[in-house]
């Protein structure tokens, strides 16, 4: 039954969170539904965009006089004999040099039909009669395969694009040109770059960086998840890695029939790692808010001297500050000698802070407690300021006491400000190496998942279980790809779901 609100203002506080928390449960399914119907909508409107380009590519090349219609073939024709020199050279140049990368004996074509089979033969011995002996000889490269083909298909694309590009602009001359009208100049083109279109050709390198740099890594990321490249099969030197199809998930996910230890081990170690991105998440956004709001009270004394004091963790680098505090929690620490000195330990040899399961967990979440608490307490600070004081002072006259100050003004502004910073932070902490790797190293290994690859332990993350798997012995990078993909989705999800909910998003004009 749905209440009004003047019904739910009567019930109790704690009915209210509970009706808050429900209704933030059953949003959830919901929320999923809306992303499915915007991907399908998506793909609708790609589909009905791709229909149109194809439809204006047939009624240009219908319509279009002759220069036109060879521009389709030879790209930058039309431009070049309607006046438009160094337009027509640009795009005759770059079909060039595709044609030439296509088209040499080891190009793109090539890469292509080798990416099936990612090699047909790969090392073995040959005679060297020089040396009278058998020698390795090396053939086919499957990495080298991956990547070219990764980049062909690439090429490929943005050869479609810049052939598109080229008929738009042969379509678009000749109807300036038929209204009567005169065509740019290179001249006039040269000045556009660098006024009207100034931003494009700011933004193209960093675009053509982002490429090349960043998305097609990642697509060769996901690739390798389908294949079998690890230590044993590294492509060149010692064997070729093959397709494996979905195997490699069905291993990781415990689908189909086999051994269901990767299973177990993926899910313990995303259950610890979601617990671990939650604590370390609001221990230090609560804890961090409490003390800049301790610092920033009136009459606390010396207050750039507390900030400064805070701020140190930060200036020291996490490498040497982390590793020190491994060693004073160590079996024979600084902090074990200490409480054996005083007598604390009462006839225990130490305390295992980072030696099991249980004590090495809160030992990681309480020690980043210490590392988080400066950002917070910088940030919340700059918050706080910016609050106005009206607020209080009206509160205090209407009586409201110090608690109801920050549960009904502080805590709200607080989480409607830093809403988006809360979010990054929980997915920063899910892939947060450096803490979880210098303190523990992801010990104490787990016994249960000792067959697993990488010999995961119970306070590995998945990040720091994926860089045991590709550094260890067998370096199974198909594995590793495979937890950075179901990473990538699971974050997504999370994000997607919490930044939609969040009041920061769906009531931006709130708080301006």
């Amino acid at each position: 039954m749905k209440l009004t609100d003047l019904e739910y203002l009567k019930l109790p506080k704690w009915r209210r969170a509970l009706i808050k928390i429900a209704q933030f449960f059953i949003s959830i399914p919901k929320a999923f539904l809306n992303l499915f119907v915007k991907i399908g909508q998506f793909f609708k409107k790609a589909g009905l965009a791709i229909g149109r380009e194809i439809k204006d590519i047939v009624l240009t090349f219908k319509n279009g006089d002759w220069k036109t219609r060879i521009s389709y073939v030879i790209m930058g024709f039309g431009n070049i004999t309607r006046g438009q020199i160094l337009r027509g050279l640009l795009f005759l140049l770059f079909e060039g040099v595709f044609l030439f990368f296509m088209f040499k004996p080891t190009g793109g074509l090539y890469w292509l039909s080798m990416l099936p089979s990612l090699g047909k033969e790969g090392p073995g011995k040959a005679y060297d009669p020089v040396y009278d002996t058998y020698v390795t000889a090396y053939h086919d490269n499957s990495f080298q395969i991956l990547l070219y083909g990764v980049l062909t298909i690439f090429f490929i694309i943005a050869f479609i694009f810049t052939w598109r590009l080229n008929v738009k602009q042969n379509k678009l001359a000749q109807q300036i040109l038929d209204s009567g009208k005169k065509l740019k100049s290179g001249k006039d083109d040269l000045r556009s770059m660098v006024d009207d279109n100034f931003h494009k050709t700011l933004l193209a390198l960093p675009l053509t960086g982002i490429v090349v740099f960043t998305v097609m890594p990642i697509v060769f990321m996901i690739l390798v998840a389908f294949t079998n490249y690890d230590g044993t099969h590294d492509g060149y030197s010692n064997a070729l890695f093959t397709w494996v199809g979905l195997d490699n998930f069905n291993t990781m996910l415990g689908i189909g029939s086999g051994t269901k230890v990767y299973a177990a081990t993926f899910g313990e170690i995303l259950l610890w790692t979601l617990v671990w991105a939650f604590f370390a998440t609001f221990t230090n956004y609560f804890l961090g808010m409490l003390v800049a709001m301790m610092i920033n009270k009136k009459g606390i004394q010396f207050k750039k001297f507390w900030r400064t004091v805070l701020v140190m963790t930060i200036a020291i680098p996490q490498f040497i500050s982390l590793l020190y505090v491994s060693k004073m929690f160590a079996q024979n620490g600084m902090v074990n000698q200490f409480l054996q000195s005083i007598g604390v330990l009462k006839g225990l040899d130490y305390i295992h802070f980072l030696d099991e399961a249980t004590p090495a967990r809160i030992s990681v979440i309480l020690i980043n407690i210490w590392i988080g608490i400066p950002y917070l307490m910088l940030i919340a600070t700059g918050i706080l300021m910016n609050i106005p004081q009206d607020l209080y002072e009206s509160a205090k006259i209407d009586g409201a006491s110090g608690w109801k100050q920050y549960t009904k003004i502080t805590l709200p502004y607080m989480l409607f400000i830093t809403g988006p910073y809360l979010l990054t932070s929980f997915i920063g902490n899910m892939n947060n190496f450096n803490v979880i790797y210098l303190l523990t190293g992801g010990g104490p290994t787990n016994s249960a998942a000792s067959t697993a690859a990488g010999s995961a332990g119970y306070t590995d993350l998945l990040i720091t279980w994926l860089f045991k798997i590709t550094t260890g012995a067998e370096s199974q990078y198909y594995f590793a790809s495979v937890i950075g993909i179901l990473v990538f989705m699971i974050v997504a999800a999370i994000s997607l779901i919490v930044y939609n909910l969040m009041p920061s998003v769906k009531n931006e004009e709130d708080f301006q």
